[in-house]
């Protein structure tokens, strides 16, 4: 292809704008239309990418329901050789996956067939995993499904909470965006098909699954904690018959093995030592709690 690389970009999350800005920055492609919405009560990281500089000249759709055929039909007055769909919560159907020449790109934070589905950052971190994935791919009717267009492994620290693992996947997806785009417009890209024996699913997160359980180990808190901090809802604690937000934790010293999961052990200005469950402990270092806590309250 000697012209420029027409594209559509597809979302409404912050890394929907991070992947726009990229594009918008390549001399080889054209962003010829924005598929967006101008809310979501599902996305804590929403971003209507009509707000975003530099994009005044383009055309936007503002999506205000699942109607695929007016979505479609809309595609089609742009005429895009490929469609980036990056950060969006509807799986797309036939009628419009089939538009572009080139077909519809899709983007999942994990390693491509493991861990398809919801929430994967969520779920990296809950889960106590040592990498992640960045993972584009060639768009079918199923979920996170199709051939890979690129995939690079990243390392999850210690340190890092959903915040830092979003930007570290950021910065990786920003480097693969554009081999991918260069790579379609020059057709050297080399999809690679999921092998589906070796697909797992996770599923999608509830409120319930954010509530603290102090009977749990003070590793499995602290990570529920980090993998639901900012941009995310947070992890809450039951306090006094109130949910209390909690939004940063460190692993405590060895704690009792006869005092109860839940029991305040010290209070030290903001932070709060708790006792955890296989006798270890965790200290609440940002949090919401605005009534008093006394050492010897149980949350």
């Amino acid at each position: 292809m000697s012209r420029k690389l027409r594209l559509v970009v597809i979302g409404c999350v912050r890394f929907s704008q991070s992947m726009l800005e990229e594009l918008l920055s390549l001399n080889v492609v054209e962003v010829c239309g924005i598929v967006t919405r101008k809310s979501s009560d599902l996305n804590a990281d929403f971003v209507d990418l009509a707000t975003c500089p530099g994009i005044e000249q383009i055309p936007v759709y503002h999506s205000t329901s699942n109607d695929q055929e007016a979505l479609a039909s809309w595609l089609k007055e742009r005429g895009p050789d490929v469609v980036f769909c990056l950060g969006w919560s509807s799986l797309l159907k036939k009628e419009v996956l089939s538009i572009p020449p080139l077909g519809v790109v899709g983007y999942h934070p994990a390693l491509l067939p493991r861990n398809r589905g919801r929430h994967p950052i969520i779920w990296a971190l809950v889960l106590g995993l040592r990498e992640t994935g960045s993972s584009f791919f060639s768009m079918d009717e199923g979920a996170d499904s199709g051939p890979i267009l690129s995939q690079s492994r990243v390392r999850i620290q210690d340190e890092d909470d959903a915040a830092s693992l979003y930007a570290k996947l950021e910065v990786v997806a920003r480097q693969q965006i554009r081999l991918v785009a260069e790579g379609l417009r020059s057709g050297t890209l080399n999809p690679v098909p999921q092998d589906s024996a070796k697909a797992s699913y996770w599923r999608k997160r509830g409120r319930s699954d954010g509530r603290i359980d102090w009977r749990m180990p003070a590793e499995g808190v602290h990570n529920l904690v980090r993998a639901l901090s900012a941009p995310y809802p947070g992890a809450h604690a039951e306090y006094r018959g109130e949910d209390v937000k909690v939004w940063k934790t460190r692993l405590g010293n060895a704690g009792l093995r006869d005092v109860e999961p839940g029991y305040v052990l010290a209070v030290d200005a903001a932070e709060i030592h708790v006792q955890c469950g296989m006798g270890t402990t965790l200290v609440l270092e940002r949090h919401e709690f605005k009534q008093p806590i006394s050492a010897g309250e149980y949350l």
